[in-house]
């Protein structure tokens, strides 16, 4: 969030609340922004402690869905990979030929 954005917000605020209820808005949110955060660092060292030795190194931002998505579709791609070459089981199948039927898959 940008400088734009919070004087934005200051101005509907003062429009809404009034300059003499601001503040006091202002100091309710800081509280419960600042309570949140609190909860939630309780909430991490909870798990912490509960989950033991295991799983002290596991990084709990990569489990984000958009750090997942950030990491995987937005981030410049490594060195592109040839495609897999066919099993030596698997053969190309000629013009015509029917393709192999196994009845206990279907």
């Amino acid at each position: 969030m940008g400088w734009a954005e919070i004087l934005v917000i200051g101005v509907v605020g003062m429009l809404v609340f009034g300059p003499d209820k601001l503040p006091g808005m202002a100091k309710q949110a800081g509280q419960f922004v600042r309570t949140v955060k609190q909860m939630a660092e309780n909430a991490k060292n909870d798990l912490g402690r509960e989950m033991g030795q295991d799983f002290s190194d596991v990084d709990l931002r990569s489990l984000d869905p958009r750090e997942i998505v950030r990491r995987n579709l937005l981030d410049s791609p490594g060195p592109a990979q040839a495609p897999a070459a066919p099993a030596p089981t698997d053969r190309l199948l000629r013009p015509g030929e029917r393709p192999p039927f196994d009845v206990e898959a279907t």
